[in-house]
């Protein structure tokens, strides 16, 4: 069992930064991969970022390379995703979630927090 926390959203102007944070309990966080994803209204939720267990490899969609980083510290049972150069079309509610092979289908990835808003005004 897992139990995933998100932090971090919040209101920033377009062009501006955040962090979220994604903190884990349970056994099944280890040797896991860590992914984030994104729902905005109306849409289905979306492949956002994800990461291997080792932190060596990491995936991140097309529309967020180069703006958006992902990383992890397992000693802290957390990861992480660094938001730059956010865009309105980035105002979603953002999940953390568990899986154990690196991959963009929400379906492959057994457990998920409650999300953290983020808006970003134009």
């Amino acid at each position: 069992q897992v139990q995933l926390v998100e932090s971090g959203g919040g209101l920033v102007q377009a062009g501006g930064s955040l962090r979220l944070s994604c903190a884990a309990s349970g056994r099944a966080f280890s040797g896991s991969v860590m992914g984030w994803f994104r729902q905005a209204p109306g849409k289905e939720r979306e492949f956002v970022a994800a990461i291997n267990w080792s932190g060596d490899t990491t995936y991140r969609s097309d529309s967020v390379k180069g703006r958006f980083t992902i990383s992890r510290d397992n000693a802290k049972n957390t990861v992480y995703l660094q938001m730059n150069s956010l865009k309105p079309e980035d105002t979603a509610v953002y999940y953390c979630a568990v899986g154990w092979i690196l991959n963009s289908n929400p379906m492959l990835y057994g457990y998920w927090g409650q999300g953290t808003q983020v808006t970003v005004s134009s």
